[in-house]
């Protein structure tokens, strides 16, 4: 778009003190203190009467609602989204979290669980915010895997989305499955993220198995997994209606819909994410007009601390909101 020329976005600058790609994701995730923020929780049932719950962040009638859809086993707590609605509240907007199903610490009723392609659900979730919110912008934003997940549903809409939202963003989404799940299962990243990962995935799984067992999970490969193509093969897939680990990284992975995108959407990658390898990053001939790329030298995986020691998060915040303010209704 020609207007996107004027929008100006904070440059990101890595702090010294924290230098490479695993620091700049761990150090954030897991030994920055934040102070906890007060949700409200509800429980949604959905249409095929399964469950999810939704953490609220209130404010006033008639002010912006930002969605946050949380990565693989996040929520609520995580850090990213701690960091958004300390920004954002105080300025006046809304929160919300909907849990993907079985995270949030609550168990969901039906087998199937969630994945970085479901789109549909994406779609139920904000199209319910709007039903009920149908006086305040709704502006929407993914992380990791749920960054996957948005921006399949917006490829998949079109102009649609716009009945929905007023804009996106994605923020260190694994565009391409494939490649990030091999990057996942390598080496340092395979030792420590993807162990982390494995840990409570295998948990709730095996947990489920223990009071209906599944004829198509065998639960012993499951229990011995070491890897997220493993689990993916012996459990996401087939659970959630695909023929096998290679034809749900192909089908889920939101790359090849970048195109279709017709809303303001901020898609933002460090360059030195462990799980997201910079040769498989999108330029702007894969994208539509519609998509602004936003790609750091540095940040980590949904990391992008800045300032001395002990650190900040406030990049992310700053520039999402920069971003969705541009793009506000009272702004065009």
């Amino acid at each position: 778009m020609q207007r996107e020329s004027q929008l100006q976005l904070p440059v990101y600058r890595a702090p010294r003190w924290l230098p490479g790609g695993h620091a700049q994701t761990i150090y954030p995730a897991t030994l920055l203190w934040q102070r906890s923020l007060a949700y409200r929780r509800e429980t949604w049932v959905t249409p095929d009467l399964d469950s999810i719950v939704v953490d609220w962040v209130d404010g006033r009638a008639g002010t912006p609602i930002l969605v946050l859809f949380h990565g693989l086993e996040g929520g609520s707590r995580s850090h990213y989204a701690t960091s958004l609605f300390q920004h954002f509240y105080p300025k006046g907007w809304r929160g919300v979290v909907p849990h993907f199903r079985s995270c949030g610490n609550v168990t969901n009723r039906l087998p199937r669980a969630y994945h970085a392609g479901d789109a549909a659900e994406i779609d139920w979730v904000l199209r319910r915010v709007r039903a009920r919110h149908p006086d305040a912008p709704v502006y929407a934003v993914g992380v990791s895997l749920g960054g996957n997940a948005l921006l399949k549903w917006l490829g998949e809409q079109g102009h649609a989305a716009g009945d929905v939202v007023t804009a996106a963003a994605a923020v260190c989404a694994p565009l391409d499955l494939a490649v990030c799940g091999a990057a996942l299962d390598t080496g340092f990243n395979r030792r420590v993220y993807t162990r982390n990962f494995l840990r409570t995935l295998k948990r709730k799984m095996l947990a489920k198995l223990k009071i209906s067992d599944n004829p198509f999970i065998d639960r012993d490969r499951v229990r011995s997994a070491t890897t997220l193509r493993e689990f993916d093969d012996l459990v996401t897939a087939p659970l959630h209606g695909y023929h096998g680990v290679d034809d749900y990284w192909a089908r889920a992975s939101s790359k090849p819909g970048l195109a279709g995108i017709c809303i303001p959407t901020l898609v933002i990658n460090a360059r030195n994410d462990p799980f997201v390898p910079a040769g498989a990053l999108p330029g702007d001939d894969d994208v539509s007009r519609w998509v602004t790329l936003l790609q750091p030298e540095e940040g980590g995986h949904v990391g992008f601390p800045s300032g001395p020691p002990p650190g900040k998060l406030d990049w992310l915040p700053t520039t999402l909101m920069r971003y969705f303010q541009f793009h506000a209704p009272d702004a065009r």
